[in-house]
């Protein structure tokens, strides 16, 4: 069992830059494939980033391709989603969700409760 708690989301101007982070507790989180989802208002939650066990070929949406970096750091359970020349579409809650493989839908087995990110003049 792992608990994700997500932190970082805030206001931002459009072209900023924001960094979340996960914090996880529990046990073999090194053993976890870890992801970041998000989630629009009225809209469905969607992919945004995916990395596995030992940080191989991350994967990420079409749409945060070259803006956002997903990375880990085993040693201190944490997960980071670095967001680069944010865009208004890119507002939405972050959550970021734990499996024991990668996917890109969300049947993850755990999630965190997700961080607000706004991005707006």
């Amino acid at each position: 069992q792992v608990q994700l708690v997500e932190s970082g989301g805030g206001l931002v101007h459009p072209g900023g830059s924001l960094k979340l982070t996960c914090t996880a507790s529990g046990r073999a989180f090194g053993s976890y494939a870890l992801a970041w989802f998000r989630q629009a208002r009225g809209k469905e939650r969607e992919f945004v980033a995916a990395i596995n066990w030992n940080s191989e070929r991350p994967e990420y949406a079409d749409s945060v391709k070259g803006r956002f970096t997903i990375t880990r750091n085993n040693a201190n359970n944490t997960l980071s989603l670095q967001m680069r020349s944010l865009k208004p579409e890119d507002t939405a809650v972050y959550y970021c969700a734990a499996n024991m493989v990668v996917v890109t839908t969300t049947a993850y087995d755990h999630w965190g409760q997700g961080t607000q990110v706004t991005v707006s003049s």
